[in-house]
């Protein structure tokens, strides 16, 4: 079984990798980062209620705590879900991604709401594309196999 990175023909696919492994190397650091304690969550990354509920420090300390392992555990994800890409021929890792990638979707969604944050924005304008493609290269991952 071949990779989808050693033919140049799956560059879309190709990059939609690399970008799932920059994501998954971000994570992990930054999941690292929080679990130690040597920052604490950007407000900006909270809604409004969120951080009046964490006003004290305390409770915003154990919460970025938290967040450390759930951010940690979603970089593993995005390493799997680049392994997907790149490994392909697969229905099985080929729902993977395609999954991750409309949850991902999702929780930049939710991260939002209605707040104006440059970073969120991008994370979720490659996020679409990376579904698209996905969903282009579906029928060739799902029925040339």
């Amino acid at each position: 079984m071949k990779w989808i990175i050693t033919d140049l023909n799956n560059m879309p696919l190709i990059l939609c990798g690399i970008f799932y492994s920059i994501l998954c190397i971000f994570s992990i650091v930054t999941g690292i980062i929080y679990i130690s304690g040597k920052r604490e969550l950007n407000p900006l990354e909270l809604s409004e209620n969120f951080v009046q509920k964490l006003n004290h420090s305390g409770k915003l300390k154990k919460f970025t705590i938290q967040m450390g392992f759930v951010t940690f555990l979603v970089g593993i994800l995005q390493g799997f879900t680049a392994f997907s890409i790149f490994k392909g021929h697969s229905k099985f890792l080929y729902y993977f991604a395609l999954g991750f990638t409309i949850f991902s979707i999702s929780s930049v969604l939710v991260k939002l709401k209605g707040k104006i944050n440059s970073f969120p924005i991008i994370k979720l304008v490659f996020y679409v594309l990376v579904l698209v493609i996905l969903l282009l290269k579906s029928s060739r991952l799902l029925f040339h196999i």
